[in-house]
């Protein structure tokens, strides 16, 4: 069964940052691609990055493109999300996220497991 917990969400001022992190059990990840998804209220859920786990290859949104990096520890067998310069619009829920293949994917409904979530709120 796997499992994705993340944490490190809270509240900062616009331009500040933060790091979120997911921690994965229940499987072996070596071929598995992690994203990082958000949703803000009222709207879709979207993608931000993914990373795949054998090769390290990195994927982002344009829209945090230069802001956020993703990144992975095999010995914790955890994924981040280091976000900097954050913008009140990058409020939302943001979801770890797990599918079982390095096809890197933006699309919601291709990732199997996920996190229950963790909020992140920027003031202006």
């Amino acid at each position: 069964q796997v499992q994705l917990v993340e944490s490190g969400g809270g509240l900062v001022q616009t331009g500040g940052s933060l790091r979120l992190s997911c921690a994965a059990s229940g499987r072996t990840f070596s071929r598995f691609t992690m994203g990082w998804f958000r949703q803000a209220p009222g709207k879709e859920r979207e993608y931000v990055a993914a990373i795949t786990w054998s090769d390290a290859r990195r994927y982002y949104a344009d829209s945090v493109k230069g802001r956020f990096t993703i990144s992975r520890d095999n010995a914790k067998i955890t994924v981040y999300l280091q976000m900097n310069n954050l913008r009140p619009e990058d409020s939302a829920v943001y979801y770890c996220a797990a599918k079982p293949s390095s096809y890197i994917s933006t699309t919601t409904t291709d990732y199997d497991y996920w996190g229950q979530g963790t909020q992140v709120t920027v003031s202006s």
